[in-house]
C-alpha cells in the first residue's frame, strides 16, 4: 500500500521539482496526486514501496536540513544588502495593496470589538 511521504500543498514550484528531482536521483518508486478541482483530494507525493519508507524519509529530512540552511544564508546576506522584503518596501511597491489589507484588518478588529464595547456602555 502506498504511503504518503511528502505534501504539496503551499509548496513553491522551485521547492517540488527539487524534491521531485531527490526522489528520481535516489530510485524511490513515487507518484503524484492532486487535489482536485474542488480540493477534496490531497496534493502530495507516494511513495510506492512501503520498504523504502524509512530511506525516503532519511533523503527528504537532509535535503530539507540543507534547504533551510540555504534560504536562511540567503535571507542573511539579503538583510546585509539591504535586499530583503521589509513592510516599508513592500508598501513603496504596492501602497494600494498595503492600505487596503490595513483597512480591512482594522475593519475585522472594529466589527469583532463592537459588541463588547457596547456592553461597557450599559
Amino acid at each position: 500500500m502506498a504511503e504518503l511521504l511528502f505534501r504539496l500543498r503551499h509548496v513553491t514550484d522551485e521547492e517540488a521539482m527539487e524534491v521531485r528531482d531527490l526522489l528520481a536521483d535516489h530510485g524511490f518508486d513515487t507518484y503524484e496526486t492532486q487535489a482536485g478541482f474542488f480540493r477534496l483530494g490531497v496534493d502530495a507525493i507516494w511513495l510506492r514501496n512501503p520498504h523504502q519508507h524509512d530511506a525516503a524519509i532519511a533523503a527528504l529530512d537532509a535535503y530539507q536540513a540543507e534547504r533551510l540552511d540555504r534560504v536562511q544564508r540567503e535571507h542573511q546576506a539579503a538583510v546585509e544588502r539591504g535586499d530583503a522584503e521589509t513592510l516599508w518596501h513592500r508598501l513603496a511597491a504596492h501602497p494600494l495593496q498595503v492600505v487596503l489589507v490595513l483597512l480591512a484588518v482594522g475593519l475585522i478588529a472594529a466589527l469583532t470589538l463592537l459588541p463588547f464595547l457596547g456592553l461597557s456602555r450599559s
